[in-house]
């Protein structure tokens, strides 16, 4: 053997004890250490009366059947009780409101105190949720601050929706004191409400909501606007809400109403590997029709156009390198 096939050789050695890093590589290795198998997704959802619950069913059947997780839907209380969820690692995705998500990601407002729950992320934006101030045309309430002196419903106690209802008693003006509250989940106060045993009710969700048809079945609904200096107070303070308008026939409904919204998103944590995050929104929308097929409010918003709207928390790293492969900068 010559000199140069001994180098050859040695050479040829070295390099194979040397790490790749060929373009491509360090994905295919990162790929074959996730084993989908063992691992399980539990989608925090919300209360079976609401949209959450339908939409995140949706999402956990796509992950199962479709792309081959193990997975389930959990139903919650929603936004409050789903963070919780996330931070103990009792659920590894959550469909939360973005209000009740700036307020835990940055610890203030209820957070206040806590320590900042920065290790959320973002998967996708999904679809406005409406704050509704729903009553009927026997109580007599027809502004805002009709709401002196009633039984109002805003919410199980730091539920999205409660969350929601203390800022508008805060923007205009007015706090808890000033009714008579009772912290129901807006699915238990719409009952309370059929009977006469409240006043209004707090509901913040897609439209239309069908609790509140259901209670259309058997009173005339009726919408308190969320407008004027109570809304510009609002948005003033609290940018993550936008201004909107519930169209009359929603609800049949004598006029349009005006009120303000607020975005969901589906979320997860750091603890999430990225190659999961990755499969899972790519899976999203090779089968959004899935998705779009669980809510008339799930196909008019929840799309890749949508998938950013309203999202102001950072993105999962395996979530951006799918939006960076569609072109997403």
């Amino acid at each position: 053997m010559n000199k140069r096939h001994m180098l050859a050789i040695i050479l040829a050695s070295v390099l194979l004890t040397l790490p790749i890093f060929a373009a491509g590589q360090g994905e295919a290795v990162k790929s074959a250490s996730f084993d989908k198998s063992k691992y399980f997704v539990t989608v925090a959802t919300g209360p079976t009366s609401g949209l959450y619950y339908p939409i995140g069913g949706a999402f956990s059947a796509l992950f199962q059947n479709r792309l081959g997780y193990k997975s389930s839907a959990q139903a919650t209380g929603a936004s409050a009780e789903n963070l919780t969820l996330l931070k103990e690692g009792r659920a590894e995705v959550a469909i939360l409101m973005s209000d009740a998500v700036a307020q835990a990601y940055a610890a203030y407002g209820p957070y206040e105190g806590q320590k900042p729950f920065d290790e959320l992320r973002a998967l996708l934006g999904l679809y406005p949720n409406y704050v509704q101030l729903v009553t009927t045309d026997k109580t007599g309430i027809k502004s805002f601050y009709d709401l002196k002196n009633k039984r109002v419903g805003v919410g199980a106690p730091n539920s999205g929706v409660e969350l929601n209802a203390r800022l508008m008693y805060e923007a205009h003006g007015m706090t808890y004191a000033d009714s008579r509250i009772d912290y129901l989940n807006y699915g238990e106060a719409i009952n309370q409400l059929k009977n006469n045993q409240m006043d209004a009710v707090f509901v913040t969700s897609g439209i239309p909501n069908a609790t509140i048809m259901e209670l259309g079945t058997v009173s005339k609904i009726v919408l308190i606007p969320i407008e004027g200096e109570g809304q510009a107070n609002l948005m003033a303070k609290y940018p993550f809400f936008t201004p909107e308008i519930i169209p009359a026939d929603t609800y049949d409904m004598s006029g349009d109403v005006a009120t303000v919204t607020v975005r969901n998103i589906l979320a997860t944590t750091t603890a999430m590997p990225e190659e999961a995050a990755y499969e899972l929104v790519k899976g999203v929308f090779e089968h959004i029709s899935d998705i779009q097929a669980a809510h008339a409010t799930a196909k008019k918003h929840i799309s890749f156009e949508n998938s950013h709207v309203g999202v102001g928390i950072p993105f999962h790293e395996g979530a951006e390198r799918y939006y960076r492969e569609m072109g997403w900068k």
